[in-house]
């Protein structure tokens, strides 16, 4: 687990050292442990480690061949790796380390493109071909780790994070208006290729590009995520063949590391289920809990659930309570590690719970990924009875603003056609999916999960260190996930056959509790301190000379914050605070100078 980046130039140019110094000094957090680059003409490659896999300085990055013709920058773990290196060794390649990196690039020498269909795990990497001076990238099928560009008539950077390439200096920000509707329709979600600004870019997920002297490729997929039905199989069969297909993801993402892997415990079902799981087959489990302060409306915390897991499987368990004060204290600082705004309250309470965890260890499992894939959500059966066609009965349910009320939240001068029920008909209408359930399951688990739960979960525990693995998204479980009928999913109020599994092997009270939320009331209930902070934000200089917002939607909101909130809960205006927040610090941070230094 680690952050990369580089730079390609189509000039006659070599690359700016200085330039590569600043990027690297952003992916610090990613990669606490040692630094490596490759600087020579017109192509740098960086790279900044978490040590998991092989601690030795073999693996250390970037990675060369045997003939120094390729190199490799990597950022991710590789759960099928043993066996891919067993394979390639009876075909008389030969290995000097013993890491996962190595194999991505002995892979690539064997099958160029198609080594990808071969990884199973999460990763971003690049492979600069030293001798046809071209660069080869490519994502993970779901986006779990990310890869973020920039391209101009005179180079391309990639990096792990917008903060890297920003730091270039080099970056179109104005806002880009298309992506800027799905912000504030999709709860946040913009989906790749676009980010709020126009200058940066995201590879999609289970895609690659190949970028040489002529310049960037069409994007090529290689993976297609399917939700129709396949073979049939009984009740028992879908739950019995989810069950080893869970297991084997939990096993792979707790084994495949030279490091002690935790598990966060929310007391939800999910991340409950992950350490039952894991409790089956190894002695000690080490687990994690946060809770924060209640309001009113709604409880901060989820202990009396969390304890009675760590109770029925005597786990190493460490309980963290942060008070308000300290919420608000960091709020900035958690912003500020974010590539790109993410309103969601259990981003703040990842990035504070990965403090304390990445003290003790450096990987844990995470349960993202289940309400998608099981329909765990209280909009999905809101959407599966409603009527009408389905845009309708998808946004009606999800959608955190419609198109009216969009136009009249920002400046005229950024509203033009509706992106967003566009995007989302397209999605909706898809032959790769037999129902509609099926379809609004397919397009949350292949585009708005990852840039939502996955993309918080990962900036927020990398900021840290921390490398979270989230095995409801192994791609094997997913691929057999999607068959499954949405009617089986939905029963019982969503997430049936995850409940089958989880029964008599967790707390019945885990089970049959109402279905939770990541709380942090203090972010869905704007008050006190933090309305004060939400309106300086939002009544700012900088906020009034953007221009972004319409000021007499802002006054509203500010005039009954408790009036305004989202179809999912969220606060309309801790969206907007946020957003502004975001761009306030994203901006800023181009001026910080360089912790370090490439020689």
């Amino acid at each position: 687990m680690c952050g990369i980046g580089g730079e390609l130039r189509f000039d006659s140019k070599a690359v700016d050292k200085d330039k590569m110094n600043k990027m690297l000094s952003r992916l610090e957090r990613r990669g606490p442990d040692s630094a490596g680059t490759y600087v020579k003409e017109n192509v740098g490659l960086i790279h900044r480690r978490l040590a998991v896999i092989d601690l030795s300085s073999s693996s250390a990055q970037p990675l060369f061949n045997a003939d120094s013709t390729l190199a490799i920058v990597f950022n991710g773990t590789i759960y099928n790796y043993p066996e891919l290196r067993r394979e390639m060794q009876t075909m008389g390649v030969h290995f000097q380390s013993q890491g996962d990196t190595e194999v991505i690039l002995k892979a690539f020498e064997l099958w160029g493109e198609a080594c990808l269909s071969r990884l199973i795990g999460m990763f971003a990497f690049a492979i600069y071909d030293l001798r046809k001076k071209r660069l080869f990238l490519a994502r993970d099928r779901l986006g779990i780790k990310p890869l973020y560009y920039s391209v101009d008539q005179k180079r391309f950077n990639f990096a792990s994070n917008t903060q890297a390439l920003l730091a270039t200096g080099d970056i179109d920000t104005s806002i880009d208006a298309e992506a800027l509707q799905h912000q504030f329709t999709l709860h946040a979600v913009v989906p790749a290729p676009r980010t709020m600004l126009k200058g940066l870019r995201k590879l999609e997920p289970g895609s690659f590009i190949w970028v040489d002297q002529d310049g960037v490729s069409a994007v090529q997929s290689y993976w297609e995520l399917s939700a129709t039905r396949g073979e049939e199989r009984s009740e028992q069969d879908w739950i019995e063949q989810t069950r080893a297909a869970l297991q084997l993801a939990v096993d792979r993402r707790n084994e495949v590391a030279d490091v002690p892997v935790g598990v966060l415990l929310s007391g939800g079902l999910d991340s409950s289920l992950l350490v039952g799981l894991l409790a089956q087959s190894h002695a000690a489990v080490k687990t994690y809990s946060v809770g924060f302060e209640d309001q009113p409306e709604e409880r901060g915390n989820e202990f009396e659930y969390s304890d009675a897991v760590v109770e029925a499987f005597a786990t190493d368990h460490q309980r963290h309570y942060i008070p308000n004060g300290q919420v608000l204290q960091r709020l900035p600082e958690a912003i500020a590690h974010m590539p790109e705004p993410m309103v969601a309250q259990d981003a703040v309470a990842f990035y504070l719970l990965a403090e304390q965890v990445s003290q003790d260890i450096k990987v844990v499992q995470s349960g993202q990924g289940a309400d998608e894939l099981f329909a765990g959500y209280f909009w999905y059966p809101q959407m599966n009875a409603a009527k009408g066609n389905p845009l309708r009965r998808f946004a009606d349910h999800y959608f955190d603003r419609d198109f009216a009320e969009y136009s009249e939240t920002v400046h005229a001068n950024y509203v033009d056609q509706d992106y967003t029920s566009a995007l989302v008909r397209k999605a909706l209408e898809t032959k790769h999916a037999d129902t509609f359930m099926d379809a609004v399951l397919r397009f949350d688990v292949g585009t708005l999960i990852v840039d939502d739960p996955v993309k918080r979960v990962d900036s927020m525990t990398m900021a840290w260190g921390l490398e979270a693995r989230v095995p409801f998204l192994d791609h094997q479980l997913v691929e057999l996930a999607m068959q499954m009928p949405a009617e089986l999913k939905l029963r019982e109020g969503g997430k049936y056959p995850l409940k089958a599994i989880a029964r008599g092997l967790i707390p019945d009270s885990v089970i049959d509790r109402p279905k939770g939320y990541f709380p942090m009331p203090a972010l869905k209930y704007v008050r006190g301190e933090f309305l004060a902070m939400v309106n300086d934000a939002l009544n700012s200089t900088a906020c009034r000379q953007r221009g972004l917002f319409n000021r007499d939607y802002i006054d509203r909101l500010l005039a009954a914050p408790d009036q305004y909130h989202t179809r999912l809960q969220g606060s309309k205006l801790w969206h907007m605070a946020l957003l502004e927040l975001w761009l306030q610090h994203s901006l800023l941070q181009i001026l910080i100078p360089p912790t370090l230094l490439i020689v």
